[in-house]
């Protein structure tokens, strides 16, 4: 279970990926909750995103319409405001990062494709931009939103990699919500052994910086980025 996020890090699509490690003996499909019955947080990866550029780490975020009721929206409700420039200085950012990494010309049309489509909504835009990257590593699950708020009751997960972190009664499934947090570090790719580096633009200058958004490994490592979410052993060391 995770909450909505701006191209989201790469925890988040090792947590998927667990899911699916986890149904490979069982009929059922791997699913994955998304909270869409929360109200809106800021200084999350709900509008956030921290990538690789040639001054190491940077990060980008986006502006929602503000209102007297902003806080208290459902994250769905919540508009993306493009009355500001972001969306521009985004892609020149993330161009300025990744053009001459080996597979960016080859995604990045059909990413700013998204982008330029302006979604109205905070929830459209992180839920297609993270479609958008399922689809192209091809991670065979499937994303359904919360009908509900569940508010954590102290349960936790009492077996496997998730023994410990917080456990959801309402959708049986493991709550990450609070787990993944760009203020707060996480033990998720420990648990998942996927610590070993792939290849990064700028890692001869900053070294080897874990925890990025998913395209920092889709723009470098492409077809490949499957075999390092599914397969961490296989991945080749920066």
């Amino acid at each position: 279970m995770l909450t909505a996020a701006y191209f989201p890090p790469i925890q988040y699509f090792a947590a998927l990926s667990a899911s699916v490690r986890q149904c490979i003996f069982s009929s059922a499909p791997a699913v994955v909750y998304i909270e869409a019955c929360e109200n809106y947080q800021k200084q999350s990866y709900r509008n956030r995103c921290h990538f690789y550029s040639a001054s190491g780490m940077q990060s980008l975020s986006f502006p929602v319409v503000h209102g007297d009721r902003t806080v208290s929206l459902p994250v769905t409700e919540i508009r993306v405001d493009y009355s500001r420039p972001w969306l521009q200085q985004h892609k020149r950012a993330i161009i300025s990062a990744y053009r001459t990494s080996a597979y960016f010309e080859y995604y990045c049309d059909d990413l700013f494709g998204i982008l330029d489509r302006r979604p109205e909504t905070l929830w459209e835009l992180d839920l297609a931009i993270m479609k958008f990257f399922i689809d192209k590593i091809g991670i065979p699950v499937e994303i359904r939103p919360t009908d509900s708020f569940s508010v954590p009751a102290g349960a936790v997960c009492g077996e496997g990699v998730w023994k410990g972190l917080p456990y959801c009664p309402d959708y049986d499934a493991c709550d990450l919500r609070n787990v993944i947090h760009p203020k707060r570090p996480d033990d998720i790719m420990e648990r998942l052994d996927m610590k070993k580096p792939y290849f990064q633009v700028f890692s001869g200058k900053y070294g080897f910086i874990p925890s990025l958004s998913i395209m920092d490994l889709l723009f470098n490592e492409g077809p490949d980025s499957i075999s390092y979410i599914c397969h961490p052993e296989r991945a080749l060391s920066s």
